[in-house]
């Protein structure tokens, strides 16, 4: 019988009573091959490795192979510069894959997650253009089925699952990946996922990559045979190991063929291989199951849930969201030392404390330039012999995922709750500038991330069996040419979880009016930044060369004209700055001061007039008014 006398339902017909092999993984031959690159673009440049590559797997006993094409969609392909050559490596793909196969095997069209567990790419509706115009070039191609695989988000698998359900009447297989043991993203459970991947259309529901076959099988103890669909899976070899700059899967071949007996005791009817798989794998599940007939029906092993958590009772201070909607409140900057000698910064903390300051904020290595660690110095502010709250800051810069969730967990269990999730600034500005970036989330997934673990739920969806108690701050900058843009993404900050913000220092009193106008319909609290200038050099540097600031000429002029004269600059700086404070008060309860070279004497005195100017600052039982 020829390939296209087939008709599709016979994958479904043959699965009702057999229990089919897959493939295993492209990459990882290609990779120990040496080829270290865009694995879609040889689909145009080297079509002969991906030809022996589908055959080898054939010759092993896959009766399912996937296209070349798990990257190969808009999104992905941007990061090669080969967005615009879509059509001609999926097109390609199926071809060679249609070369290799024989009147047996069926070919199922592969299209890749997006989100995954490090940065997440592109808008649902990016995600949803760059599916469509992927899954249009494999159906255009003739291919047996799709096999949508590797997703992290249920949420995204069943939105491109509901659209190639509108598109196509093929097979389609749906596979999601755990991030731990029975677990998604989120904490959703692999039952429910699958469910829900079942409901939306989906012929064949399943797992693959991330875990190896023991944690795959344990995961499928707790879930039921699927209504309407059949059960998959496609284990990794093993974990990997990292040697001389290279992954590498130590998994004997062998364990697949008592592993494939497992699997079809859970259910399972379509077996095959991802990372670190190899045919001699895929040779093993194929003699593992023979003879075997595919399960009818199963005992189902209910777990307790993995996503319940409590909530600690703890005794702390009221947060800086509850102060400033109560009263004006300040914030003040005071970046940890960049040396060991400590005892000029608690002094400066001791003043701030003592003229009534809220809150001190702490810089995470600012301007990538290693400082004591500001989860050190917090500690050490909210002994009680200081007292002080910490506000710390957390950027994308320094951390991957691991030391991210890692770092959360300690500044919970050391009872510091505020933070303001930034970015941070590039390596290149500071003291190493060869030093690696991570940025693996941006500042909207870390606020997103945090307010997850808010409620109990680890990055990777595990239960932290306690829920964190953190007030999130984001940054602001308002000192753009169109403030409207500003305000979207601050709007974007509050609905991934953001509590309330700091202004980048103003310098311009009309700017803080118009602050004011863009953000009316805000309910999150603003502080608004000022940072008293001590010089027209520190002037003209913030103006000139720090990303985000902002000098109006009147500013620059006016500490222009202070000259060299230390005294004259530093009082017409405070000047200009009570005069932004006076703007700002009447317009915000929220002040953040930000201390220029360690001068918290600048700071305490700003600090006193602003206690003064609302009628709050009291000193011995006296009142300043």
């Amino acid at each position: 019988m020829k390939r296209k006398e087939r008709m599709y339902l016979d994958l479904l017909t043959a699965l009702k009573d057999r229990i089919l092999i897959g493939d295993g993984a492209m990459g990882t031959l290609l990779y120990s091959n040496g080829v270290d690159r865009c694995f879609e673009e040889l689909n145009l440049t080297h079509p002969d490795q991906i030809f022996y590559t589908h055959q080898a797997y054939i010759q092993s006993g896959a009766n399912v192979i996937q296209t070349n094409t798990y990257s190969a969609n808009y999104i992905k392909l941007a990061r090669y510069g080969l967005e615009d050559k879509v059509k001609k490596i999926n097109k390609a793909a199926v071809k060679i894959a249609k070369q290799a196969a024989n009147e047996e095997t069926f070919i199922f069209g592969s299209i890749g997650g997006i989100r995954g567990t490090q940065k997440i790419l592109g808008t649902i509706d990016e995600i949803k253009r760059s599916f469509r115009e992927q899954l249009y070039c494999l159906l255009l191609e003739g291919v047996d089925g799709l096999i949508l695989e590797t997703y992290y988000s249920v949420e995204e698998l069943k939105t491109v699952l509901a659209i190639a359900r509108e598109e196509t009447d093929l097979p389609i297989i749906a596979n999601v990946s755990m991030h731990e043991p029975g677990v998604l993203e989120g904490g959703v459970s692999l039952e429910h996922a699958l469910h829900e991947l079942d409901q939306t259309g989906a012929d064949i529901v399943g797992i693959n990559c991330r875990l190896g076959p023991h944690y795959m099988v344990e995961s499928l103890k707790s879930v039921s045979l699927p209504e309407n669909a059949y059960l998959a899976a496609y284990p990794n070899a093993s974990l990997p190991a990292y040697q001389d700059g290279k992954l590498i899967y130590n998994s004997q071949p062998d364990y697949f063929k008592s592993c494939a007996q497992e699997f079809r005791n859970q259910g399972v009817r379509l077996i095959g291989g991802c990372c670190g798989t190899t045919p001699e794998h895929i040779r093993a599940l194929a003699s593992g199951i023979e003879g075997l007939k595919p399960l009818k029906e199963k005992s189902v092993v209910k777990k307790q849930s993995t996503i319940e958590v409590k909530e600690k009772p703890v005794q702390r201070q009221s947060s800086l969201i509850e102060i400033v909607k109560d009263r004006h409140s300040i914030i003040v900057e005071l970046d940890p030392p960049r040396h060991l000698q400590t005892k000029e910064y608690f002094e400066g903390v001791q003043s701030l404390k003592n003229v009534g300051v809220d809150a001190i904020t702490l810089a995470d290595n600012s301007l990538a330039t290693p400082r004591i660690s500001n989860a050190a110095i917090a500690t050490l502010m909210k002994k009680p012999e200081i007292g002080m709250t910490p506000l710390i800051h957390l950027t994308c810069r320094d951390r991957n995922l691991i030391g991210l969730q890692s770092h959360l967990m300690g500044l919970h269990a050391l009872g510091i709750h505020e933070i303001l999730a930034i970015t941070g600034d590039p390596t290149k500005i500071g003291d190493f500038p060869g030093a690696s970036s991570v940025f693996d989330v941006t500042s909207f997934e870390l606020i997103q991330l945090i307010k997850q673990c808010n409620e109990g739920i680890s990055f990777s969806g595990k239960s932290l069996k306690e829920k964190t108690t953190f007030r999130i701050a984001a940054a602001f900058n308002p000192n753009v040419a169109h403030l409207d843009k500003a305000v979207r993404r601050m709007e974007k900050k509050i609905a991934y979880g953001a509590d309330y913000f700091l202004t980048q220092p103003l310098y311009s009193s009309e700017q803080i009016i118009k602050l004011k106008e863009a953000t009316q319909h805000i309910d999150a609290p603003i502080f608004v930044g000022i940072m008293p200038l001590t010089s027209s050099r520190n002037a003209e540097f913030l103006h000139h060369e720090v990303p985000g600031i902002k000098l109006t000429d009147e500013v620059r002029s006016r500490m222009a004209s202070t000259g060299d004269n230390r005294e004259r600059s530093e009082k017409e700086g405070l000047t200009i700055a009570k005069e932004l404070i006076d703007t700002a008060l009447e317009h915000f309860k929220g002040i953040y001061l930000v201390t220029p070279f360690m001068r918290y004497d600048l700071t305490v005195e700003l600090s006193i007039y602003i206690k003064k100017k609302t009628n709050a600052f009291t000193r011995n039982g006296v009142t300043f008014k």
